[in-house]
This record gives C-alpha cells, sequence and structure tokens, in this order.
C-alpha cells in the first residue's frame, strides 16, 4: 500500500501536468501582455496574501527569471486580509513608492479567491489601468462566498486568471487513520497542500512566456543571473539601474 507522502507526490505529479495543460492558453497570452510592457519600460507586480505572498517571491529577483518583477508586501502576513480597506491601503502605499502604471500587468495570488485584499489590491490596480492575473483554485473561488462588500470573487474581478486545480481546503491526502490533534478520533482530514508547488510553477512559465515573447519580437531579455557566476553580480547590478525606485527587491 502506498505511503501518504507517496500519494502526494504521484496525485501532485498529475495535477501539475494537468495544470500546465489547462492553463496553456492563458499563459501565452497573458506571457506576452507582460513581454510588451516590459519591451515599454513596464514591471511586473505580485500580491500575495498570508502564505500566497510565497508564491509572489518566487519569481522577484530570482536567478534565472525576469529583473523587472516587484512585490507589493504585506507586513502583517495576511493577518488583517479580512479588514475590509485594508487591502486598499497596501495597494496605495505601494503605488506611492513604487508606482503602478497604466499598461503593467499585475499577479494577484489567492488560493481561496474569497479573502478582501488581494480583491481590493486588483480593483485598485485596475483602476490605474494595469491587467489583473489572477491566480487562484476556481474550485474554490467559484463556490466559497466573497468576504469583500463588492460581493465577487478573485476570479470573476480578474482580467485573465491561472487556476491552480487545487481541492478546496488545498490538501489532497487522506489522513482519517491517525488520532489527529484537536480533532475526535477516527476525523477525516487532509494533509499534503498543492498551491505552492502548482503556483509556482504556473508563475515561472509564465515567466518564460514573458521572456520568449521579448525574444521573438527582437528584445534584450532582462534576465536576473546567478551571483555566484563569474560576472553575475556586476551584470544585475547594471542592468537593475533601469529600475531604480520601482523595484520592491533592488540589485545593487
Amino acid at each position: 500500500m502506498a505511503t501518504p507522502a507517496e500519494d502526494y507526490f504521484s496525485t501532485a505529479q498529475d495535477m501539475l501536468v494537468r495544470a500546465r495543460e489547462t492553463n496553456r492558453s492563458t499563459l501565452h497570452t497573458v506571457g506576452a501582455l507582460i513581454g510588451e510592457s516590459i519591451a515599454a519600460g513596464g514591471v511586473l507586480h505580485t500580491f500575495g496574501s498570508g502564505h500566497s505572498e510565497i508564491i509572489g517571491r518566487e519569481i522577484i529577483g530570482r536567478a534565472g527569471g525576469l529583473m523587472p518583477v516587484s512585490g507589493i508586501f504585506d507586513p502583517g502576513m495576511g493577518f488583517s486580509e479580512n479588514v475590509v480597506g485594508y487591502g486598499t491601503r497596501l495597494a496605495e502605499r505601494y503605488d506611492n513608492t513604487h508606482g503602478l502604471k497604466a499598461g503593467e500587468v499585475v499577479i494577484v495570488i489567492s488560493n481561496s479567491g474569497k479573502n478582501a485584499s488581494p480583491i481590493e489590491v486588483a480593483l485598485y490596480a485596475q483602476k490605474k489601468g494595469l491587467t489583473v492575473v489572477g491566480l487562484t483554485s476556481l474550485a474554490m473561488s467559484t463556490t466559497t462566498k466573497t468576504v469583500h462588500p463588492g460581493g465577487q470573487n478573485l476570479h470573476a474581478v480578474a482580467d485573465h486568471v491561472l487556476d491552480n486545480l487545487g481541492v478546496p481546503g488545498d490538501a489532497i491526502v487522506e489522513m482519517n487513520d491517525g488520532n489527529l490533534a484537536g480533532l475526535p478520533a477516527g476525523a477525516s482530514a487532509k494533509a499534503g497542500p498543492t498551491s505552492t508547488l502548482i503556483g509556482a510553477t504556473l508563475l515561472n512559465l509564465l515567466a518564460l512566456e514573458a521572456m520568449t515573447w521579448l525574444r521573438d519580437h527582437g528584445h534584450e531579455l532582462p534576465v536576473v543571473r546567478s551571483q555566484n557566476l563569474p560576472g553575475g553580480m556586476e551584470a544585475n547590478i547594471e542592468l537593475s539601474q533601469c529600475y531604480r525606485t520601482r523595484l520592491s527587491k533592488l540589485i545593487g
């Protein structure tokens, strides 16, 4: 009999393959939008509330990734993500510091798609003329009631949607034959979340689509080099000068 870890690995592998196929067209379309924006001097922005911030950070200042990527970070780490107005204030503060400019793209990440902060960041960015890409679990975002007073979940607000194919609750392995803390004996519970694994992969695929568009249209690739390779840090410092004041993580 397969162990829970083996079940997780095999199921997650299958989900990853299906997520790529399901999102293939959207990745290509949005990759072109990001490429066009970067070619015009723009920056790609990310926002993820709570644990979803980790997914957004995956493509910020990452060796082998795009240099012009910046993150809207929540210092409260998602604690206030359902306080109405909090996400708007985060977006305003970031806008004042780094700038959200018309024609750019922002990726807003929320596995449930129901929390207020991601929706407010998306709405603020749209008012500024940005294209909003929502990364979510459609299985959750389409069935879970939003806490935002506007009544819409993230997938309904976003201009484009990437579906991580996650199940409600995120975890995929049943652990119902053990003694689970806080639950009565024999209670059903699942472990093994997939949103970070699949979400990070989708964002790396999206970055590669943008790079492909830039390459195919004759533009130089603003790619971060590993600082552990000869000349890497020097090249990154030189490239980063083009984006001073725009990036949440500046090199040099």
